[in-house]
């Protein structure tokens, strides 16, 4: 477990104001985390005269700064991209066999890794250090990449295109991760004639990645910039260059940015602020900002009540109660499934859209590859239109991930606040693969917000005090909690029930119940890694007994606009025409633009009536026989 200690108040520095902090309670025990937002600066003053800047020229300025870092930072990947670099990395140690430091600027100094500039350009030796930073991050993530496909390579038959077992212990990898691993061989295999290849290196496969163009401040000191909070306002001073092609300390000046604390960070016990990193979109300069706050410390060995979330392919989750009593386990069985209010039905409809934008620019570009040269430039800019569409609609479906997956996160940490939770489990993403589906739920559950959802609700949940535990996801919701047999379903693929353990339900419930329990009997058993959440590794059972007491809460819904249900009791003329009667529509929480009509009212002048039975229309028709 890690050290969890109270923060003293004399780390919180001035940060007064509108936006004035707000300290946790004396006697609960707290420990500082990070968090990341997004802002915008709104005035621009240059620091030594005083003078207001126009935001356009600063993002042209900025724009100027990321040039240099990006074609320094392409430089020297291209040049560092052997596998000699990826030696030292995955070793870690440098010529005189000293440990690397985990600073990336640091670790490439000392192995002497430094960017070139054009000849006569001025770059001062901080922006280095933000480069050197970038290109270390970049290739210390490649390096995991680059060991797995040397290990994959050699269990690689590129006659049949499959890969044999792995031998050792250290050789397996995410299932996933292998597939992917084996396309790429498969293509050079067939590229190269299907010659037997051997051990193969990330450089033999791919080529150098793109660097991308943004400033991360935070490997650099005050000499290039630093950030102070007066107030609700955040001030970053940083040095830009006056010039595309600055050629002295002259053409680099120092510019005051002032944004706003952004809304829901006021009131927050933040303790420090980090500086940004700065990129450039489509409106201008954008900052994303880190900070430190401290955050009510969770004991995980103390949890007595866990709420598992399960991964629904119906919808993003569903969530059911345990709680391990003197008794045992024990649980009610009654979950709550999140209603994503629409937004997976719009993630799914952007989906195919990009997806069709894709094969439509593919196939424009394979046409492209032999057209004459005046249908090539045609080609060539429907082919731009297509990926600006196509860029457009992967910014929607960004949008609709991060505000779905902090509304999933907000109301599960309720659900959880609500039951008196310590723990909330959720499955694995590791080992979560939907098969079974077919082709498009396959993909479509692949391109779900479930990962965003886990960082939302491990974000949310430290705030309230609950640990996020991740656990095993097999069997989750095809093994009985009670006696770990294997679950009917009478119902359908929805539906769950054990004949003899006499309980049942819905089968995400009855997973949110499995997962609960696995956090509860793990938890003194649980790996903790830097920078990840809580693991439980081994799925444990004990019976999971039936509870007749109502202890989970009842989760909030959105209220429905009542219908009415009662037909309209006047009586109908005998001798007009019936018309057939039609029934309002179902309520819908989306029905809050126009009143849905009156029963029966189809837009008609008639009077809708209640039509007449059918033994009256016979007794009337007998009558008039009679009298005939």
């Amino acid at each position: 477990m890690e050290d969890v200690t109270a923060v003293p108040a004399s780390l919180a520095g001035p940060f007064s104001g509108r936006c004035g902090r707000h300290s946790i309670d004396d006697g609960v025990s707290t420990t500082p985390r990070q968090f990341s937002f997004t802002t915008r600066a709104h005035v621009a003053v240059d620091d030594a005269t005083g003078e207001r800047i126009g935001l356009d020229d600063v993002d042209t300025r900025v724009g100027w700064l990321l040039d240099l870092i990006a074609g320094a930072g392409a430089e020297l990947v291209s040049r560092l991209w052997r596998p000699a670099t990826f030696d030292v990395l995955a070793a870690g140690r440098d010529r005189q066999d000293r440990r690397l430091p985990a600073q990336g600027h640091v670790a490439a100094a000392r192995l002497g890794w430094d960017p070139t500039y054009p000849d006569g350009v001025y770059v001062p030796s901080r922006v280095t250090r933000v480069v050197t930073a970038q290109v270390l991050a970049t290739l210390r993530t490649l390096t995991y990449r680059d060991t797995a496909i040397a290990a994959l390579s050699t269990r690689f038959d590129p006659a049949t295109g499959r890969l044999t077992a792995p031998t050792e212990p250290g050789d397996s990898v995410p299932s996933g991760f292998a597939r992917g691993v084996r396309r790429q061989l498969a293509a050079r295999a067939r590229s190269s004639g299907g010659a037997p290849a051997g051990r193969l290196r990330i450089t033999d496969l791919q080529g150098p990645p793109q660097i991308a163009a943004m400033a991360r401040l935070s490997a650099a000191d005050r000499q290039l910039a630093q950030i102070t909070v007066t107030g609700d306002q955040l001030v970053l001073t940083v040095k830009l260059p006056t010039c595309p092609i600055p050629v002295g300390r002259a053409q680099w000046r120092r510019v005051r940015l002032t944004a706003a604390v952004p809304a829901h960070l006021c009131g927050r016990p933040v303790i420090d602020w980090h500086l940004p990193i700065l990129v450039l979109d489509r409106r201008g300069l954008l900052w994303r900002c880190a900070a430190t706050e401290v955050v009510p410390a969770a004991d995980l060995m103390a949890g007595t009540v866990a709420v598992g979330v399960d991964w629904s392919p119906s919808t993003l989750g569903a969530a059911a109660i345990t709680t391990d009593s003197p008794e045992g386990l024990v649980s009610d069985y009654r979950g709550f499934t999140y209603d994503d209010r629409g937004l997976g039905i719009k993630l799914a409809r952007l989906q195919a859209e990009g997806q069709l934008l894709h094969r439509k620019a593919a196939r424009l570009t394979r046409l492209a590859a032999t057209a004459p040269p005046e249908v090539r430039a045609e080609l060539e800019a429907k082919i731009a239109v297509l990926d600006a569409h196509r860029t457009a609609v992967g910014a929607k479906r960004g949008k609709i991930n991060r505000e779905l997956a902090f509304h999933f996160a907000r109301q599960v940490t309720d659900y959880a606040a609500a039951a008196q939770a310590q723990l909330i489990a959720v499955e694995d993403l590791t080992t979560l693969e939907t098969r079974g589906h077919g082709r498009v739920n396959n993909n479509r559950a692949a391109q779900s917000a479930r990962r965003q959802a886990v960082a939302a609700l491990a974000h949310t949940a430290a705030g309230a005090g609950i640990t996020v535990v991740s656990v095993p996801a097999r069997g989750s919701s095809a093994l009985c909690p009670g006696c770990d047999e294997p679950l009917a379903r009478p119902g359908g693929y929805h539906d769950a029930w054990c004949a003899r353990c006499r309980v049942g339900g819905n089968r995400d419930h009855i997973a949110g119940v499995n997962l609960a329990k696995r956090a509860l009997l793990g938890r003194n058993k649980a790996t903790r890694r830097r920078g990840q959440m809580p693991a439980v590794r081994v799925a444990e059972h004990a019976p999971v007994r039936p509870s007749r007491d109502r202890k989970g809460p009842t989760p909030r819904r959105p209220r429905h606009r009542r219908v009415r249900r009662s037909l309209p009791t006047a009586t109908r003329r005998v001798g007009v025409t019936p018309k057939q009667y039609a029934p309002a529509s179902q309520a819908s929480v989306w029905d809050t633009v126009q009143p849905a009509p009156t029963h029966g009212d189809a837009g008609s002048r008639d009077t809708r009536l209640s039509p007449t039975p059918a033994t009256q229309v016979a007794d009337s028709m007998r009558f008039t026989q009679t009298l005939d």
